[in-house]
């Protein structure tokens, strides 16, 4: 075990430096407004124009220094009506983002003090945050270093026999989940209803950049991603079914490691989770990989999105229909 801290210095963010920066919820409420808000300036609706704002004693508000209009800054983010203490969602945002399996909600009602219904609560508009519905992987370059492997993983159920892909009487015990991921890249998984060539097609046409080298294994559903009109795939298949699982380039080792890291952190951590969430804690674990070079530092790209107003578009995978049964892993 290396026993030196393993993050370097430019990369921490420690507890100590949290409370220091965030000592209270006036602290936090400011952050907030300063990020929304720089120096007080933002557009008043009765005057039509910007203005200078000023902090309403008190109250969640600013209001114009000219008309007296209010701005909330909380509105329409996820701290907006909220009841709990803008400190903790500070500090349930910072745990989250410093360790490196996730933290249960149970944990956070341990340390804070609040309900479990709140931590969930609080844990669910975070994980909002964290989906990143527009990434694109791979791109032009056919060096096989910049290839994305793409690969279809089988989450939570319980198998009536054998291992490898599902079979018939096991389809409704499994949630497929696809991945993509780039060569040390990035990472996007998406929850989908089937394993068909349409549904797989569709995924790598929406998420891979083309003139890519794209890998995948010998699934049958994967044949023709070099066909697809105007795209320019140049496709690379491992036999695993003949157990061989590297050939020099070609392998689905990266994207393999990926769901082996959120299977053993959500079993570690969650235990079992619900198939109607289960995106939500792909993008949680997808958004961390992402960010893996980035130390504690994540926490405030977090902090920066929860600051912005929440997005109203609904995730397209959302409206798949998938069974709503436990996954336990």
């Amino acid at each position: 075990m290396n026993r030196r801290q393993t993050i370097p210095k430019e990369l921490r963010y420690t507890i100590e430096q949290f409370n220091e920066q965030f000592p209270n919820d006036d602290a936090c409420f400011e952050t907030v407004a300063q990020r929304r808000y720089p120096n007080g300036m933002a557009h008043c609706e009765k005057c039509g124009t910007m203005r200078k704002h000023h902090r309403v004693t008190g109250r969640t508000a600013y209001a114009c220094d000219r008309c007296g209009n209010h701005i909330f800054p909380l509105a329409g983010t996820i701290f907006q009506k909220t009841t709990t203490k803008l400190r903790l969602w500070f500090y349930a945002i910072y745990l989250m983002t410093s360790t490196r399996c996730g933290i249960s909600a149970k944990q956070i009602q341990r340390e804070t003090g609040v309900t479990y219904k709140t931590a969930w609560r609080m844990f669910r508009q975070i994980r909002s945050l964290l989906s990143e519905p527009d990434m694109q992987l791979g791109g032009s370059s056919l060096a096989p270093q910049h290839g994305v492997e793409v690969d279809e993983g089988y989450f939570g159920g319980r198998r009536k026999r054998g291992a490898g892909r599902l079979l018939r009487a096991d389809r409704d015990q499994k949630t497929i989940v696809v991945g993509a991921v780039e060569r040390k890249g990035r990472v996007v998984a998406r929850v989908v209803p089937d394993a068909t060539r349409e549904t797989l097609h569709g995924i790598v046409k929406q998420y891979v950049l083309p003139s890519t080298i794209v890998f995948t294994d010998e699934h049958q559903s994967y044949a023709g991603l070099d066909e697809i009109p105007g795209k320019g795939y140049h496709h690379l298949r491992i036999k695993h079914e003949a157990k061989v699982y590297v050939m020099g380039q070609i392998h689905t080792q990266s994207i393999e490691g990926f769901w082996s890291l959120v299977k053993r952190g959500i079993g570690g951590v969650y235990h079992q989770v619900s198939q109607k969430y289960l995106q939500s804690y792909l993008n949680e674990y997808s958004f961390r990989y992402n960010r893996r070079d980035c130390g504690n530092l994540i926490f405030h790209d977090v902090l920066a999105l929860a600051v912005q107003p929440l997005a109203v578009t609904p995730d397209p995978i959302d409206e798949k229909k998938i069974p709503e049964t436990r996954v336990p892993f």
